[in-house]
């Protein structure tokens, strides 16, 4: 979905997933907000940035994860998620893909905010590494 009162040529990409979070207006709105959140806590060095024409995307050393919303979930892609460890198993969505895992965000799910900012961690120290051999 597309922010509709938003000019994106003079907005920060944050101010645009400010944008996107006010025009969605519902829970999926409150649930964007409140992962973005545990996202900054986890890691505050992220760096918000606003891709492929309306994706939040939340970044430190690479991509951590995008942040899509449909009409019946809010969907969290983890670009390198098939190599970080999921014991709380949070991933269940793109589990069949070599590389990428998603968390799909119901309507009246719960997320495990500990375990979540955890994945973020190991995703950022994951990133880190890539470039170190």
């Amino acid at each position: 979905m597309k922010a509709t009162n938003v000019d994106e040529g003079s907005q920060s990409p944050s101010e645009l997933i400010d944008a996107r979070i006010r025009d969605l207006g519902d829970w999926r709105g409150a649930m964007l907000a409140r992962v973005r959140s545990l996202i900054k806590q986890a890691d505050p060095d992220v760096v918000e940035e606003w891709k492929w024409r309306g994706v939040p995307v939340w970044s430190h050393a690479g991509i951590i994860c995008t942040g899509e919303t449909y009409k019946a979930a809010v969907k969290l892609t983890f670009l390198r998620g098939a190599a970080l460890p999921d014991p709380k198993g949070l991933f269940n969505a793109s589990l069949d893909g070599n590389t990428r895992r998603a968390i799909d965000i119901h309507e009246g799910d719960e997320i495990d905010e500990k375990a979540f900012k955890a994945l973020i961690g190991v995703a950022v120290k994951l990133n880190m590494m890539k470039g170190k051999k």
